[in-house]
């Protein structure tokens, strides 16, 4: 014989706000599931029951119904924020390597690579240190390939160069 489920009741002004959300407007997958799981738990259901209509086992049911009564909706409904670890560069450590890229590359060199973008930064005093990986996903997050052309950085064109047809 299965147990009877702890009793759950979710606030009035809780219950409103999740019929306000399931209602309309784009929210994440993962939170239309919690409201649905909160909403079916007030229904009186169990978490075994709960679980056979919402994708989430009933141990993740039982969570989220722990986080409810200890911390209230929105601990719920959203995942805290994680930590991670802090970006390498800021913007404007981006902003003068960017720069640095556009311009004319070292003496001696035709073009840019990441591992002598990555060494002139440093060189440079732009930034402290950086890996060329860094290096390269700042370059992609920008659309710059400088290692593929010569002349990839154009400064803008003058009025003689401009050719009227």
């Amino acid at each position: 014989m299965a147990r009877t489920p702890k009793p759950f009741h979710l606030k009035d002004q809780d219950k409103q706000a999740l019929r306000h959300m399931l209602s309309g407007g784009i929210q994440q997958a993962r939170v239309v599931l919690r409201a649905l799981v909160l909403l079916q738990l007030d229904a009186g259901l169990s978490a075994p029951r709960v679980s056979r209509t919402v994708p989430f086992t009933a141990q993740a049911i039982r969570t989220i119904s722990k986080r409810y009564q200890e911390s209230g909706l929105e601990r719920a409904l959203f995942e805290r924020k994680r930590t991670g670890h802090e970006e390498l560069l800021d913007a404007s450590d981006k902003q003068r390597i960017i720069a640095m890229v556009c311009g004319q590359p070292p003496e001696g060199r035709a073009r840019w690579t990441v591992r002598l973008v990555a060494g002139e930064a440093v060189k440079r005093k732009l930034v402290p240190g950086v890996g060329r990986e860094t290096i390269r996903v700042l370059l992609q997050g920008h659309d710059l390939k400088p290692w593929r052309e010569k002349m990839w950085c154009v400064a803008g064109l003058d009025e003689d160069s401009i050719a009227v047809r």
